[in-house]
Order: C-alpha cells, then sequence, then structure tokens
C-alpha cells in the first residue's frame, strides 16, 4: 500500500483478514462526517487476565499519507516479529484523522481542527464541532489502558521521544525524555487521564526506510524489560477486583437520597438503596432513611406528580414495592395501584395514557416497573392485561432483534434498547408462569438480548448507538442489559447462554465506576432525536449522575443475586 492509495479503512481490514488469531476491526471514534476511526484491535486487548504487555500503536493524527503509510508498515513488521507476538498484545489505531486524511486537509480535520493537538481535552464529550477525534482517541485509549502508547511520525531524521516510560525501554532506543507538550502522549503520561492514571508514551519520528532497524531496538529492548503493567491498567484491575457488595455500598452511598422531583431517574436509586439493604446488614440503615425520605408523598404532605404525568414520573415510585415489602405497611400498596391506575385510561389509539402513543421504548419500562408491581399487590389481572398488550402491538422490534426509539424514529439508540430490555426483564419478574403471554415475550427478549450480545463491544459495553461503531461506550445502557441478563438468568426464563456476555458488561460498568460514585459516560436526557447525527452528539456525562448511578446500583445488586445462586 503506497502513500498515493493509503486507504486505512481498508489496511485494517485486510490485516484483521490476514491475521484473524491476532487482531479484530473496531472503531474508536467517529469524526464529523460520521466516519468511524478504524482501529485493529488485539484478541488480548482487554483480556483481564493476560500477561502480555499491552501496547497501542498510533498513527497519522496529523492526516498526512505517509504518517499513516508507516503506521501500516510498523505493523507489518510487528505481525513478522514471530516470537514476540505471544508476549506483546499490540492493537492500533493507524490512522486517528481520517477527514483530514480524505479531505487533504492535514494537519487538521477539515472541520477547524487538529487531532494532533489540544490534550487533554476537557469538555463537549463527544459533540466538539471542531475536534471530535480527540474525546474520542482520550476516552478509548485511556479505558483500553495499555502499558504504553507507541506513535510513529513520518520525518527526515530518526528520533526517539519518551513520555514516562521505562528508563531501560528509554536507553535501549537512545530516547530523550519530554515532557507536556499539549500532544496525545503527553497529556497520557501526565495525570489521571479519564480519572484513572498515567498512561506512558514513547514517539519515534524517522523515514520509512529506518522503521524497521528503529523497531527492532524497540522490540528487543521489550524481549529483555517487561515495561509493566501502567498506572491506568493498574487502577482498572483494583476496581475489578472490586464485588458487586463493595460496588453496591459505594453507590447507595452516592445515590438515592433524594426524590425531587418524584422521577426514575432517582427513584430506581431509592429502590437500589433498599434493594441492598434487604441483602447487607451493614447497609440497613438506609431503609429508616428511605421511610423519612418519602413520608411526604406516601402521607400526601406533598403530591408526588402533577395529573398529567407521564411514565418517567410514576415509575419514580418504584421504591413503594420494597416498602411494602420490608414493612406490611398497606399504604405503600396503595400508593402503586393509585398510580397504576392512571394506566387503565386508554386513549383513542389504544395506548394506555401515560404513555406515547407512537410506542417509545422508555414506556416499556416505565410501563413494565408500574403495572407489574401492581399485580403484584393486589392480584389484578388487568394490570397485566395493558402490559403485555403494549408490548405485543409495538412493534419497533426490528427483523434483527434490536429496537427502534419508537415506530417513526428508526435509530437503534443504546439507552432505548436498554429500556426495552429492562422492560421486558420487569415483566417476566411479575409475570406469572401459565399467563398466556409469557412465552412470547421471552421469544421476543431473548432475541433482543442474542441481538445485543453481537454488538456488544470489546470493552465489555454497549454504544450510544448499537449499531454505529465508534460511537461511545455509554454506561447506562450496559447496566439495563446486564441487569436484563442476571435476572433473566437467576429466575430462569433466560437459559445460561448469556452469562459470558453479562460477565463482560459487569467488568466494563465495575470499571467506569469511582471509590466516590463517579460514573463514565452516561447519555444525558435524551427525547426521540431527528438523525443518526443527533443520537451520536448527545453529551456524555462524566462524574455523579442521578440516571447512570441508579441504573448502576440495580445492576450492582442484582449481580449480588445472581452470583449468589439467589434464585
Amino acid at each position: 500500500m503506497t502513500t498515493s492509495n493509503i486507504d486505512p479503512y481498508r489496511g485494517v481490514a485486510e490485516l484483521a483478514s490476514k491475521e484473524p488469531e491476532l487482531w479484530t476491526r473496531d472503531a474508536c471514534g467517529v469524526t464529523r462526517t460520521e466516519r468511524g476511526i478504524p482501529a485493529l484491535l488485539h484478541r488480548d486487548a482487554y483480556a483481564h487476565e493476560s500477561e502480555k504487555a499491552r501496547v497501542l500503536l498510533v498513527g497519522g493524527l496529523s492526516g498526512r499519507a505517509d504518517d499513516v503509510a508507516l503506521a501500516f508498515q510498523a505493523l507489518d513488521l510487528f505481525a513478522d516479529t514471530g516470537g514476540l507476538r505471544g508476549r506483546l498484545a499490540l492493537s492500533a489505531v493507524p490512522c486517528g484523522n481520517p477527514d483530514g486524511l480524505e479531505l487533504d486537509a492535514a494537519p487538521g480535520n477539515g472541520a477547524g481542527g487538529n487531532p494532533g493537538a489540544g490534550y487533554p481535552p476537557s469538555d463537549n464529550f463527544f459533540f466538539d464541532d471542531h475536534d471530535p477525534e480527540s474525546r474520542y482517541l482520550w476516552r478509548w485509549i485511556s479505558f483500553q489502558a495499555p502499558d504504553f502508547v507507541l506513535e510513529v511520525l513520518n520525518s527526515e531524521s530518526v528520533m526517539w521521544e519518551a513520555f514516562g516510560l521505562d528508563e531501560n525501554i528509554v536507553l535501549a532506543v537512545g530516547a530523550s525524555i519530554a515532557g507536556p507538550d499539549g500532544s496525545l502522549l503527553g497529556a497520557l503520561s501526565e495525570g489521571k487521564p479519564s480519572g484513572l492514571a498515567a498512561v506512558p508514551g514513547l514517539r519515534l519520528s524517522c523515514p520509512s526506510e529506518s522503521l524497521d532497524a528503529e523497531l527492532k531496538k524497540l522490540w528487543s529492548a521489550l524481549a529483555n524489560n517487561n515495561p509493566g503493567s501502567s498506572p491506568a491498567r493498574n487502577v482498572l484491575a483494583e476496581r475489578r477486583r472490586r464485588s458487586p457488595l463493595e460496588v453496591a455500598r459505594i453507590l447507595g452511598a452516592a445515590y438515592g437520597d433524594k426524590l425531587d422531583p418524584v422521577i426514575y431517574t432517582q427513584g430506581v436509586g431509592v429502590s437500589g438503596r433498599l434493594r441492598l439493604a434487604q441483602l447487607d446488614s451493614q447497609s440497613e440503615h438506609l431503609i429508616i432513611e428511605v421511610k423519612d425520605l418519602v413520608e411526604p408523598y406516601v402521607s400526601g404532605d406533598k403530591p408526588a406528580f402533577e395529573d398529567n404525568a407521564g411514565g418517567a414520573s410514576l415509575a419514580g415510585i418504584v421504591w413503594a414495592e420494597e416498602l411494602f415489602e420490608i414493612t406490611g405497611d398497606k399504604r405503600y400498596a396503595d400508593l402503586i395501584l393509585s398510580v397504576a391506575d392512571r394506566y387503565r385510561i386508554a386513549r383513542p389509539e389504544g395506548v394506555p395514557a401515560p404513555a406515547d402513543i407512537e410506542y417509545r421504548v422508555e414506556d416499556m419500562f416505565y410501563n413494565g416497573a408500574i403495572l407489574g408491581r401492581a399485580y403484584k399487590v393486589s392480584d389484578d389481572a388487568a394490570y397485566l392485561d395493558i402490559l403485555t398488550k403494549f408490548l405485543l402491538d409495538a412493534g419497533v422490534q426490528q427483523d434483527d432483534g434490536l429496537f427502534w426509539h419508537d415506530r417513526d424514529a428508526p435509530w437503534f439508540w443504546g439507552r432505548g434498547n436498554g429500556f426495552a430490555a429492562l422492560g421486558y426483564a420487569e415483566t417476566l419478574s411479575y409475570l406469572p408462569q401459565d399467563h398466556p403471554d409469557r412465552q412470547a415475550l421471552i421469544d421476543m427478549h431473548a432475541r433482543h438480548l442474542t441481538a445485543l450480545v453481537e454488538k456488544q463491544s470489546a470493552a465489555g459495553g454497549w454504544l450510544e448507538v448499537i449499531d454505529f461503531p465508534g460511537s461511545y461506550q455509554e454506561l447506562s445502557v450496559t447496566c439495563q442489559v446486564g441487569y436484563a441478563m442476571a435476572r433473566g438468568m437467576r429466575l430462569g426464563y433466560l437459559d445460561s447462554s448469556y452469562e459470558d456476555s453479562l460477565m463482560a458488561a459487569w467488568h466494563a460498568v465495575n470499571e467506569r465506576i469511582d471509590d466516590g460514585g463517579g460514573l463514565v459516560d452516561v447519555c444525558t436526557g435524551t427525547g426521540v432525536q431527528a438523525s443518526t447525527r443527533d443520537y451520536l452528539d448527545r453529551p456524555a456525562i462524566f462524574g455523579l449522575d442521578d440516571r447512570g448511578g441508579s441504573l448502576a446500583i440495580w445492576f450492582a445488586v442484582e449481580m449480588m443475586r445472581y452470583l449468589s445462586g439467589d434464585g
């Protein structure tokens, strides 16, 4: 492949096809022209127990063809290294600026930005009008957590620069020590990228004819000196070692302590605190705190919501089931029924009044959360009839098993598919074994989860747009789908074929929760959008977030129950 016909997409595809036991094709971001940033992912890039040194090769941030060609040359040379392949997990982003390459805009990206500079990015994740590449690369690299990043640049002379790298490797290649310079490598090697820790870097600038000799220095150094795990990789390993109980306690301390307004984004967290308290003696005090928190709504001193409240608000009282179970106080059951009775009123289209007439997937969860609980506390099958009819009539599940956002929104939004999975899980949790619609709903649910398994990212989560490689890994959908899998297998209406996917999802979520309950990349509140671009541009929240925290504590507690064999 010469610089005159360099095609990073074809190059990545050819390498993945040529070395399928070594690499798989992936994408690590999305440009302003909606092109995925191509990535070549080593099969062990996310293998937690692998002892291989993890290295990420980066090239083409400039968008110059000769830089991209040099990165592919380096990959070809690595493929011929023989024994080193067994000790090194090399992944690559050979062209971090595909728009710049395509538009001949080097060193820019054609949108007024420059993916080679301006690090660390501090805001606009992942919708920056000028520099989306830097946002995607920053987060993707942080959570891949390589032991070091190797950047290659085409130049007339040879120069190695090291950023926080092991001294033995620095000496072996003759690198100079570099400091913060606004570059990707400089920023990754400093501080706590994405709230984790540093990732060392090594930059090689050289002409193409010198690349083989220079890389042999590095390969030799790596054969004799294991660089050791990067600080970022160590942080992720520490997080993965936390049990679901430990994570649930962290989340229980950060979420579920407020309910104003009454809405599912806070109410699910309140419910999660109660579920944790039922399983953990150290958290029993949360029951008293929750009772005090919700008492004004239960006593009638404060209205829970308006007369025309939608499903998002109504689902904010899911905690009433746990409190009824814990205390036996009939007021909690009465609250559930008073809310569920709003669903007895049907619109002319046949849709229950609180739900959207276009059958939005959010309502699959909202309806399931309220109507299933109403059946449990009343034994009135009319609530189930309303619920199952909505799910069976919706018509938004597609032939491939995935769900559109609604009948008029043909996009596979991440959390939208999470809502669908969660809605079926909630419904099937309450639906009697002999209900005539039970098997049809199980079949729809299983077909959906099977389709999601096929779309699960190598890192274990699901994307902001499920079928758009390169869109960001979104936390809330990963919690929702993981919860649905754990609950279904625990209760026996799903078989064990989802276990590997579930465990990968749990690790992905565990890694993205810090010790204070801060979260990584929760899509902000999102109504039906008008284009793929609109979904891609939904801001990703980094830090504390009620919606993400609520769904995460439900997932953590459900994982506790699944792993303990609590049927």
